[in-house]
């Protein structure tokens, strides 16, 4: 999402409910999280995970990376107006060939990356790469319906009102996205079968675990 039109119709929809139910979950899944730590937030988009997370660990850092210099550009323009922007490091870099800043966190999450790109390994292999031994592990992600008739009726359903721009690029995600069953045997062939994928809505998928190799 290089375009500043997609970008800005992306930071401004409302992904309230799912944003929250994304930090929720996170808690659910590591209620004995550390008082402080570094994580990292992979795809980042304008950030507003990363601020989130941010803000209900107040003890923590997050390096927060995203592909497009448009969607990074926003968050760091947040970051100087919203109080837990400091502890955030936004990052402009292309997986696998460009790195985060640290060399392994914590706590690695994203949200809704994967569908993005060519080959899911790249996210699986990132986070086996930047994940501390013992490192929490949370990803969630849009789920493909099992029909075109379905995919439209998410569409309305969830996009109603919203820039036209953002409902292509929801109903080109929903198609590009994948299964639950599919997601598993991703982290199967990664080395990271330890890791639980379950539906949590009719459109969106969590993994969840430790990293533990």
């Amino acid at each position: 999402m290089d375009d500043v039109e997609q970008a800005r119709a992306y930071a401004d929809a409302d992904f309230e409910a799912p944003h929250a139910h994304f930090t929720a979950l996170l808690r659910e899944e590591f209620p004995d999280l550390a008082q402080a730590g570094t994580a990292l937030d992979l795809g980042c988009g304008p950030g507003d995970i990363s601020f989130r997370f941010a803000a209900a660990w107040p003890g923590w850092r997050v390096d927060a990376v995203d592909g497009s210099e448009a969607m990074i550009a926003l968050a760091r323009g947040r970051a100087g107006e919203d109080p837990a922007g400091s502890r955030i490091r936004f990052v402009r870099a292309m997986l696998p060939a460009e790195a985060p800043p640290a060399e392994a966190y914590d706590l690695v999450f994203s949200n809704s990356l994967l569908h993005h790109l060519p080959d899911p390994q790249i996210l699986w292999s990132s986070i086996r790469r930047y994940s501390r031994r013992g490192a929490g592990v949370f990803v969630m992600d849009l789920m493909r319906p099992g029909s075109e008739h379905e995919v439209e009726a998410l569409v309305e359903r969830y996009a109603d009102g919203e820039a036209e721009i953002l409902r292509r690029d929801f109903r080109l995600s929903l198609f590009a996205a994948y299964r639950p069953d599919e997601v598993q045997d991703q982290l199967e062939a990664s080395g990271l079968g330890a890791i639980r994928v379950d539906a949590i809505s009719d459109r969106h998928w969590i993994a969840r675990g430790r990293f533990d190799i």
